[in-house]
């Protein structure tokens, strides 16, 4: 257990889904929620907007500032939290703005897209959620999936992926996330490495889960087991 463990309990533990993803079904359903009450932790969930249970509006506009529905969600003091995927990005930009409020961050499935954009393969996905997937393109096939899921609002996903683009974080940008942070990348993923991110943040180790690609990784043991111990959430 680390020195700040005492620190911890009393910490609650927010937890951000990736794109295509919500509270319930990436948190909840696989039980990682469960093992942060066993371990005595209070469970902060956020639905981005365009899914779960957030609106869902279909003008990429509405989309500019993700981290919006973060900032309402965090209390009054210092948390955990944990992101994948688009949360864990989002988490960054809200990191970015005030360090001050988190006390320890995971961030799952991002890597080098940190610093890159590829608007090729965007359209890849565009193109696939509205019916026109790419012959020789898995991933942007397993986006479109996701898109059409139960629950789901296809053109409101779509929607998030045309929203005004940010630009590429920066090392200088990032310094000022003095908190611990864990990067958890599985090394199929294609965001893998994620060097050059714990690279530029001042106190970061990465997590690397043999096997696992990007969509499994949320359920993924090794990204559970690995995030319990780095928030001391060890169910007791």
């Amino acid at each position: 257990m680390s020195p700040d463990a005492s620190d911890a309990a009393d910490t609650p533990v927010l937890v951000v889904h990736g794109w295509g993803g919500s509270f319930a079904d990436t948190w909840v359903a696989p039980g990682f929620t469960a093992l942060l009450a066993d371990a005595g932790r209070e469970v902060i969930g956020v639905d981005l907007l365009g899914h779960g249970t957030a609106p869902k509006p279909h003008e990429p506009e509405a989309y500019a500032d993700l981290t919006a529905r973060i900032v309402e969600a965090l209390p009054d003091r210092p948390v955990d939290a944990v992101g994948f995927s688009l949360g864990a990005l989002t988490l960054l930009r809200t990191a970015m703005a005030g360090p001050d409020r988190f006390r320890r961050l995971v961030l799952a499935g991002i890597g080098r897209n940190v610093f890159e954009r590829d608007d090729e393969a965007t359209a890849r996905i565009i193109a696939a959620i509205e019916g026109e997937p790419s012959e020789d393109d898995n991933t942007s096939r397993l986006f479109a999936q996701y898109a059409h899921q139960p629950g789901n609002d296809p053109v409101a996903l779509a929607a998030v992926f045309r929203r005004p683009p940010d630009d590429p974080f920066t090392p200088e940008q990032l310094a000022v996330i003095t908190c611990p942070t864990l990067v958890v990348v599985g090394d199929r993923d294609f965001v893998h490495p994620p060097d050059t991110l714990v690279e530029a943040l001042p106190d970061a180790r990465a997590e690397i889960l043999r096997g696992v690609d990007h969509f499994a990784t949320p359920e993924s043991f090794g990204f559970i087991d690995a995030t319990l111990d780095f928030l001391d959430a060890v169910p007791v």
